[in-house]
C-alpha cells in the first residue's frame, strides 16, 4: 500500500486523552469496520483504487488477483454502502461500470496505512518469530 499522508483531524483526536466511557453506537461501526477490512479482500480492493484511481470492474478484478466475481461484486457493494467506494454505470452495451474511492475510502487508506508501515518495520522480528514458533513445535 502506498504511504498516504495522515489525517489531519485524526491526527489532532489521538492526542486527545481517552474517554472514561465508550460510546457503544462507535464501539459497534468500529467492530464492524475492522471485521469488514480484516476480510481478505476488502484491503486488497482498496489498495487496487489507491493505486489505479478510477477503475472499470474488469480491471478491478485483474487487480485484484484470486478473487472471484461473486466476491468481487459483494465486497465492492460493502465498500460502496459504507461510503468507501463510488460506483458509476454507464448506460451502455455491454455495461461499463467504474468504481473508485471516496474521500472516505482514501483516508481509510490512510488510516490502515499504519499497519502496513508498522508490518514493515518489524518484519524481521516477525519471521524470527515465526521461526522459533515453528522450531518450539
Amino acid at each position: 500500500m502506498r504511504k498516504a499522508e495522515p489525517d489531519a483531524l485524526i491526527e489532532m483526536r489521538r492526542h486527545e486523552p481517552i474517554p472514561d466511557q465508550l460510546d457503544p453506537v462507535i464501539e459497534a461501526l468500529v467492530q464492524d469496520i475492522i471485521g469488514q477490512v480484516a476480510d481478505r479482500w476488502t484491503m486488497l480492493i482498496l489498495e487496487a483504487l489507491e493505486a489505479g484511481g478510477t477503475l472499470r470492474y474488469t480491471q478491478l478484478r485483474k487487480a485484484v488477483p484470486g478473487i472471484s466475481q461473486k466476491m468481487l461484486t459483494q465486497t465492492v457493494r460493502q465498500m460502496e454502502r459504507d461510503g468507501l467506494v463510488h460506483r458509476t454505470v454507464h448506460p451502455v452495451i455491454p455495461p461499463h461500470v467504474d468504481y473508485v474511492l471516496t474521500p472516505l475510502g482514501h483516508s481509510l487508506g490512510a488510516a490502515f496505512c499504519g499497519v502496513w508501515v508498522w508490518a514493515e518495520t518489524h518484519h524481521g522480528e516477525i519471521m524470527r518469530a515465526r521461526a522459533a514458533f515453528a522450531q518450539r513445535s
